[in-house]
């Protein structure tokens, strides 16, 4: 209780003689607000809405009518005022904990699968139109970034030359080799000619999709970090990606920490596992943590215990990440370390340690 709101109580309530056996009983819409309340003023009864139907009735009165009960108020500043209570209490929420947001990770998270989509799309167009001017450098560099850089690099196969080795050669990883390569191809290249107008487009649209993989890159890195900051744990457990995965699935790691090992190991599987209970058959094993590399590391018969194992410290590390105030992968190392040992059980017959 705020000593303004003690002030206006001591001069605005009855003061309770010992003679007088009945009490003053005050209306108060909080139960908490009431007990305090009642603890500095013994000679004071307090109801609430709980406890007292006509408390209620007076309370929802007074909401109602209260610009016409209260003076100096005109018609639209209660609404006013609660509105700017919400935003504020909104505001306070979001600003709780700046590092410890994980909206960005399942913002990051979602981008990352998009890239993946559009850059793959986007590489195989470029592959598709340069193909036309330089077919056989698809057969020399397979990796789409890579051939979006050479191309780039390249433009009109007319121009080049031995001069250009090692600058092409930078292009793919200093293999000198597959430049020379490049550069024999291009002599003897079956390919059509291009003009100018047409190859300015092809060129603009390798060096979009060549910007979008190094945005993909620079998008992996700031999610590996983000991570690191509020799901250190998690991270170390089972990999940035899919500890990412998993929150994003679940909504934020508040609701990832509630979840009981049982419904992490399915998280992801939700349509099998309702088709199986629809159809009475096998309900899955593993959801999202199957992309863990332990799930694939454990053989066909111990798939669905290591998985099992694997929700259980998964469950554990975002407890701990999400209510630890400062962030450490110690945790998540050790399970992690548990997670080895029974996997080495299962393939060699080692006792883990206890």
């Amino acid at each position: 209780m705020s000593d303004y709101l003690r002030t206006v109580l001591e001069s605005n309530l009855p003061k309770a003689s010992k003679k007088d056996k009945k009490k003053v009983t005050l209306g108060v819409g909080d139960r908490n607000l009431a007990s305090s309340i009642k603890s500095s003023f013994p000679g004071i009864e307090c109801e609430t809405g709980e406890t007292s139907e006509v408390v209620a009735d007076l309370l929802r009165g007074t909401r109602m009518h209260a610009e016409k009960l209260l003076k100096n108020l005109q018609a639209g500043d209660i609404s006013r005022a609660q509105l700017g209570l919400g935003h504020a209490y909104s505001r306070a929420k979001v600003k709780f904990s700046v590092q410890k947001i994980d909206n960005h990770i399942i913002q990051a998270i979602a981008t990352l699968d998009h890239l993946d989509k559009a850059v793959n799309t986007f590489s195989m167009r470029v592959r598709e139109w340069y193909g036309w001017h330089f077919p056989e450098l698809v057969k020399i560099v397979s990796e789409n970034h890579k051939y979006a850089k050479c191309a780039l690099f390249i433009g009109d196969k007319k121009t080049l030359s031995e001069d250009s080795l090692h600058e092409l050669a930078q292009q793919v990883d200093d293999d000198e080799s597959v430049a020379r390569a490049i550069i024999e191809a291009a002599r003897v290249s079956m390919g059509q000619d291009i003009s100018e107008t047409d190859m300015e487009n092809v060129m603009t649209f390798a060096r979009r999709t060549v910007e979008l993989a190094n945005y993909r890159k620079s998008l992996g890195a700031y999610l590996v970090t983000k991570m690191g900051i509020v799901a250190p744990n998690l991270a170390a457990l089972i990999g940035e990606t899919v500890g990412a995965r998993l929150i994003s699935h679940a909504g934020s790691l508040t609701n990832l920490a509630k979840y009981p090992a049982s419904t992490v190991q399915i998280l992801g599987a939700e349509k099998a596992l309702f088709r199986a209970l629809k159809t009475k058959g096998n309900t899955p094993k593993y959801g999202l943590i199957y992309h863990s590399s332990f799930i694939g590391r454990a053989g066909m018969k111990n798939k669905g215990r290591i998985s099992r194992f694997l929700a259980n410290k998964t469950s554990m590390a975002s407890r701990i990440d999400n209510f630890s105030m400062v962030p450490t992968r110690k945790f998540g190392e050790a399970l992690k370390g548990q997670v080895e040992e029974r996997l080495r059980f299962y393939a060699e017959g080692v006792n883990p340690t206890r």
